[in-house]
């Protein structure tokens, strides 16, 4: 038997002194993460929101009807509304005055109890105190009972205490502050990201007047103002704006029912994707909740009642599913509740139970009467579902036919798919390769043991344009659902990935990325989760190979090529060169250049230049050094930073109508820095 390793006890004491406490805002500077998601471009961002959020809340309470976000010069920024004002009397727990509490004490607030709030979306208390501990300086100013107070603060701690600075006919808190640069690595601010969250929290809050200013350069000053009147109205209106609608009067509820505020917008259109944004006291919950299940359930109850009383559905007709009254479905729904009940950190999901009967209750009556007064749009509403049934029908018994267990069990797995050995799908990838030129290489290229290869021949179907059935008639796509494993729509399953990393390689020229956009309007319309859990990747092979004699090396851009060009130079001339210097290759440099038969292949001081038209130009050896081995190469994962503006690009981009796509293409044609002909 083993000996037993004595447990160490010298040098590591551990008594009272080695319990560290955190007092104030310490926490907060020690751990952002845990309070901002992170201190990089989000966490920036989110601190404006948190401030923003506070005089949202006092519009909610109905003591706030315009808010205006300034972006200064030198990092600053400002907010002001005009409710009530922070109190600035003093707390009879903390001995300290209401601002200073509010702004220093994590949990501190009129979110807890007390009347100060019946409705707001701060849920921890950790808002504005959060912000005041991560700015490097920040001023708070609460015009109140006449007078113009002011407290100013570093790094969250008072530099003095309240003090009357003039006087004020109005009410309001103005909170200007700077983001520490020494916690946050990203300090600029994004004009278009904010602009998009604030619209959507006018849309949220009709009635509301928010203003957003943009002074950081005097020379090019820009302003915007959101109000809408038409609540979330508005903005289903506004999500539906390059769709084309099959309801012409947009369904719309605003009523309280147990002290619980229900909004809900809809408009059917032609798409066949679903787009609903569930809201909780002004909160977007991402993964929905019992406000959302309550007005699914509510729907497609609802539409059955209408159909069969109608006649479009007849006695021995099946009722329509969830999904068939959900196919091109745009759909606000936003709930205010005293006391919301998050889960998860993120607030993702809405908890409170005792809200689905509400929404249930609340949008099925009026639904139900919309559709008896505007039978036109019933019509149109139900036709559209009747069809989706039958399409999901036709849906089913294709997957019966092409997705049988077994070969989702991986017993008749596609023949192109060239699968690893691993078993562990955790260590697993696979890569989706265009063409079988690209296909040979990677698959001789690669580490059989955990790296498995799917060549796709030409490009897949745009699934934008396409429904269920149509899109598993496609072999290309059929084989990529067995591959994955994961199968798709009401059988989607994601603990059946059989791949950890799912990466798309595509040629670095026009065709490679067209194929690149509809393999990400797959995943984006079919498997949203393997991108929100960071399974896609696309790979970045290099765009040029330069070499001198034996010495090689591979660069991902033109600036990279410049600097390897540059080092090979000076090298040969027995020159010292800074890894930054670049010599520009200019067109005169080249003109007499011939066409190399792998790709286009240039000379400049004696160093050679390839430019990789395709994967297919590299041989298996170079594939592996520089685009498929974990320890070189480089991958970007694809995420969804807001469903809202992915939905409206992809639907740009891909879907049947041409005039928007025009738009945007005349838009950004003078953006475009490399144009591939």
């Amino acid at each position: 038997m083993a000996k037993k390793s004595p447990i160490k006890k010298s040098g590591s004491e551990y008594g009272a002194q080695q319990i560290t406490v955190l007092e104030g805002l310490d926490p907060v500077r020690k751990r952002p993460g845990m309070y901002i998601g992170n201190t990089a471009h989000a966490g920036l961002h989110h601190l404006i929101w948190e401030v923003v959020d506070n005089s949202i809340d006092e519009a909610m309470a109905g003591y706030c009807n315009t808010i205006t976000m300034t972006l200064l010069p030198d990092g600053f920024v400002s907010v002001e509304d005009n409710g009530r004002g922070i109190p600035v009397e003093k707390h009879p727990v903390t001995k300290l005055s209401a601002l200073e509490t509010v702004l220093t004490k994590l949990h501190a607030g009129g979110k807890f109890g007390g009347s100060g709030y019946k409705v707001s979306g701060g849920l921890h208390g950790v808002g504005v105190s959060v912000v005041n501990a991560l700015a490097a300086d920040l001023s708070a100013q609460v015009k109140r009972d006449g007078k113009l107070y002011e407290q100013k603060f570093k790094l969250g701690k008072p530099q003095g205490n309240v003090k009357v600075i003039g006087k004020s006919d109005h009410t309001g808190t103005i909170i200007t502050y700077k983001a520490d640069s020494s916690i946050f690595t990203v300090t600029e601010y994004e004009w278009q990201y904010i602009l998009d969250h604030l619209r959507q929290q006018a849309y949220l809050t009709k009635g509301l007047r928010l203003s957003m200013f943009d002074k950081r350069d005097p020379r090019n000053e820009q302003s915007y103002t959101y109000y809408f009147e038409g609540g979330v109205a508005s903005y289903c209106r506004h999500l539906n704006h390059l769709k084309e609608v099959k309801q012409e009067k947009v369904f719309y509820i605003d009523k309280d029912l147990d002290n619980v505020k229900v909004e809900v917008a809809l408009q059917y259109n032609a798409d066949y994707n679903e787009l609903v944004y569930g809201f909780a006291n002004n909160i977007h919950t991402v993964e929905g909740g019992m406000h959302v299940q309550g007005f699914r359930t509510a729907l497609t109850r609802c539409l059955n009642s209408y159909a069969r009383k109608h006649g479009y559905l007849k006695e021995k007709d099946t009722n329509l599913q969830g999904e068939d009254v959900r196919e091109g479905l745009t759909a606000v729904i936003s709930v205010k509740l005293p006391d919301p009940q998050f889960e998860g950190q993120t607030k993702a999901k809405l908890g409170n139970a005792e809200i689905k009967p509400i929404v249930e209750t609340v949008f099925g009556d009026y639904f139900t009467a919309f559709l008896e007064e505007n039978p036109h749009d019933g019509k149109d509403i139900i036709s559209k579902c009747l069809i989706a049934q039958q399409a999901r029908e036709a849906a089913r018994a294709a997957r019966d036919t092409v997705l049988r267990k077994g070969a989702l069990e991986g017993i008749t797995l596609p023949g192109k798919l060239a699968d690893c050995s691993s078993r562990k799908p955790e260590e697993c990838e696979i890569y989706i390769v265009e063409g079988d030129s690209a296909g040979g290489s990677a698959k001789q290229g690669r580490d059989r043991r955990f790296q498995a290869i799917l060549p796709l021949r030409g490009k897949i179907l745009n699934v934008e344009k396409s429904r269920l059935d149509k899109m598993l008639a496609n072999n290309e796509i059929k084989n990529l659902i067995i591959a994955m494993g994961t199968n798709i729509g009401e059988q989607f399953d994601m603990a059946r990935l059989r791949y950890n990393r799912i990466i798309i390689m595509t040629d670095a020229d026009v065709d490679g990325a067209h194929i690149r956009t509809l393999l990400l309007t797959l995943f984006f319309r079919h498997f949203p989760d393997v991108i929100r859990q960071s399974h896609l990747f696309i790979a970045q092979p290099p765009l040029y190979r330069v070499s001198k004699g034996r010495e090689v090396h591979y660069a991902f851009s033109d600036a990279e090529r410049d600097t390897a060009v540059a080092a090979l130079t000076a090298k040969s001339a027995g020159k010292k060169v800074a890894p930054v210097e670049a010599v520009e290759v200019s067109a005169e440099m080249t003109a007499d250049q011939p066409l190399d038969q792998q790709g286009v292949g240039q000379n400049v001081s004696g160093v050679n230049i390839q430019r990789y038209k395709g994967l297919g130009e590299m041989n298996p050896e170079q594939l592996w050094e520089t685009t498929m081995n974990p320890a070189s190469r480089v991958m970007q994962v694809v995420t969804i930073e807001d469903a809202e503006k992915a939905d409206e690009i992809f639907d740009i981009l891909m879907g049947s109508e041409v005039a928007p796509r025009k738009r945007f293409i005349q838009t950004k044609a003078k953006s475009v820095t490399n144009l591939d002909i």
